[in-house]
């Protein structure tokens, strides 16, 4: 087993009940290790071994042979939080801790306002399983069978004490400074949960690069974004609480996890579609500044968010829905939270009339986001200009090739012709649509129709990225890096092509745990640890560059390099110049 250093690691003979990858992953002896510290934290049935390597960059774990692969003690894994001591698991050596309080539960008078730290508890408290999931609108994808398939969600149980982290250390107590890890999940701001898809478990990106990942659930939707601003000094934050939750999960962090072997002063932000938008929104919120140090968005360049103007709108709708007054604010406090939910829901699709071009100007459409307020979010994170606050803070930042459309469930769309093209461009781009087609058709003459669709209604969030690089670029401090994701899995005859969320199994780790997404192919595996090696390196050292990849260039407006992640990764300036005339997303 080989590390990014160059360093070979021999294994002993294992038992014959462990698992292949066990053979390739656990070791009898890690304490057999030359050029690295080693720091052991016994729990019973295992020797769990934290290994440095001279580059600090891998880590791996032993256990003994014939004992569990998992093990949850009384006493074992237990861990000293400011509200009280917390108990989790080991799984393959790493320990893990799910459900944890950062902040008190949300429900009746809590509801729209900012969120306050947890009542502290005595003894110590079982944090074995994921917490509760902010409730939202029941999910659509089931009734997709291919959908269902290939995502495999995890939707949770909901309830308004959902302010709960989940952490995942090779190392506990051992007073080791290791990368933080903070992911932020995806589903816009009104949907989705750290447990929502496979893909977010942080066991083996902990494993992997030595770092401790943490994963939080925090309010959405209504419950997050109900701008109340104009009813009352109390309600003055209600348009923003979901993201200031998140900023008090960054305090827990800081406040907690050296116990948990991470080093609060190296804390990396990480989020995809909306978990991307939340990264974005951080690096623009007074609040977050200096709880997070370097920051990677994925497929989430929000770089403009709701202005003060629309939020109202929106609250206002909902209200109608819901029958209530200005007057009568306080019932709010009182309705179960599906009232308040399904009311959100009714308000944004009477506001969302444009259903046309919504998919591809989603910066026009009312959406529950964060609010402009000129106190929580002082101006719109990336316009017209990246944030001064998180100058200091190096980006990583990128897309996948067919953001907005793919094949999945859609069979059909494999027969599409040029003409049928050309209808859907026309409705999506208007008068624009004959010279962006030309642009397409000269950068890729033989694609598919429906490649060229997928990717031109892509290139708003394609665009998006690369107007956030540009601005961060243009403030000449840290630094920021671009890449496209183009890697097209082999699952279902390859229809789904690069879609949304298809990196995340491979930054992750977890190409075999997603095999459904992947196909669980050595090609994709190989692609896994690369992706992974660079998201760790980042989180390590604010660059993303190792061994593994060619030399990743940092961005700037002349040269717009990017990486590219497929079976081959290459580095290209300026790859897809044919975007530039459509409007970011």
């Amino acid at each position: 087993m080989s590390s990014n250093s160059g360093k070979t690691i021999t294994p002993t003979a294992l038992s014959a009940n462990e698992s292949p990858m066990t053979r390739r992953e656990l070791f009898r002896n890690a304490t057999a290790v030359t050029g690295g510290a080693v720091t052991s934290v016994l729990i019973p049935g295992f020797v769990a071994s934290t290994v440095s390597v001279a580059d600090g960059h891998a880590a791996q774990t032993a256990r003994v042979a014939g004992a569990p692969l998992l093990a949850a003690a009384t006493n074992g894994a237990v861990v000293e939080t400011t509200a009280g001591r917390v108990r989790g698991f080991v799984r393959n050596g790493i320990y893990t801790f799910k459900g944890i309080p950062y902040g008190a539960s949300t429900e009746g008078n809590a509801r729209f306002v900012p969120a306050v730290k947890p009542v502290p508890w005595s003894g110590v408290r079982s944090c074995l399983a994921y917490g509760p999931v902010c409730p939202q609108r029941a999910r659509t994808g089931w009734a997709v069978d291919e959908n269902a398939f290939m995502f495999e969600w995890d939707d949770g149980q909901p309830g308004e004490d959902c302010l709960r982290a989940n952490v995942w250390s090779p190392g506990i107590n051992d007073n080791r400074k290791r990368p933080v890890m903070v992911w932020l999940h995806g589903g816009g701001f009104s949907g989705g949960s750290s447990q929502e898809l496979k893909s977010y478990d942080g066991e083996n990106l902990a494993k992997r690069g030595d770092v401790v990942l943490v994963s939080i659930n925090h309010r959405l939707n209504a419950l997050g974004h109900l701008n109340l601003s104009a009813y009352g000094e109390r309600y003055a934050d209600s348009g923003n609480v979901g993201m200031l939750d998140i900023v008090l999960a960054l305090e827990w962090v800081r406040d907690n996890i050296a116990n948990f072997g991470g080093d609060p002063g190296k804390v990396t932000i990480f989020g995809q579609s909306g978990g991307g938008g939340k990264v974005t929104v951080l690096m623009a919120m007074p609040a977050a500044k200096g709880l997070f140090h370097r920051a990677i968005v994925q497929s989430g360049s929000m770089n403009r968010q709701l202005t003060p103007e629309m939020s109202a709108k929106i609250a206002a709708t909902t209200l109608a829905e819901l029958g209530i007054t200005p007057a009568q604010l306080d019932r709010l406090h009182t309705l179960p939270y599906r009232a308040l939910v399904d009311a959100g829901v009714a308000a944004i699709a009477k506001l969302d009339t444009d259903t046309a071009r919504g998919a591809v100007h989603r910066h026009t459409k009312p959406w529950w986001a964060p609010v402009v307020d000129g106190r929580a979010l002082p101006q719109h994170p990336f316009d017209p200009a990246a944030p001064a606050i998180s100058a200091a803070v190096p980006l990583l930042v990128g897309t996948v090739r067919d953001e907005s459309m793919s094949g999945i469930g859609r069979p059909e769309v494999e027969l599409m012709t040029e003409a049928d093209l050309k209808t859907q461009i026309g409705r999506l781009f208007g008068d624009k649509a004959d010279a962006l087609l030309s642009e397409y058709r000269r950068a890729h003459p033989n694609a598919k129709p429906f490649d060229v669709l997928s990717m031109m209604t892509g290139a708003t969030v394609r665009q998006a990225a690369i107007v956030q690089a540009t601005r961060k670029a243009a403030q000449n401090s840290a630094p920021a890096y671009l890449y496209q994701f183009e890697w097209m899995t082999p699952v279902l005859d390859g229809r789904p092509r690069a879609f949304h969320c298809a990196e995340l199994p491979f930054c992750f780790n977890n190409v075999d745990r997603c095999a459904a997404m992947t196909g669980g192919t050595d090609e994709a595996r190989k692609l896994g640890e690369i992706m992974s090696d660079a998201w760790i390196q980042f989180a390590r050292e604010g660059n993303p560059n190792h061994p593994g990849l060619p030399k990743w260039t940092a961005f700037t407006a002349q040269n717009r390099a990017t990486m590219i992640f497929d079976t081959q990764c290459q580095l290209k300036n300026d790859p897809d110049p044919e975007i530039k005339g459509i409007p970011e997303a």
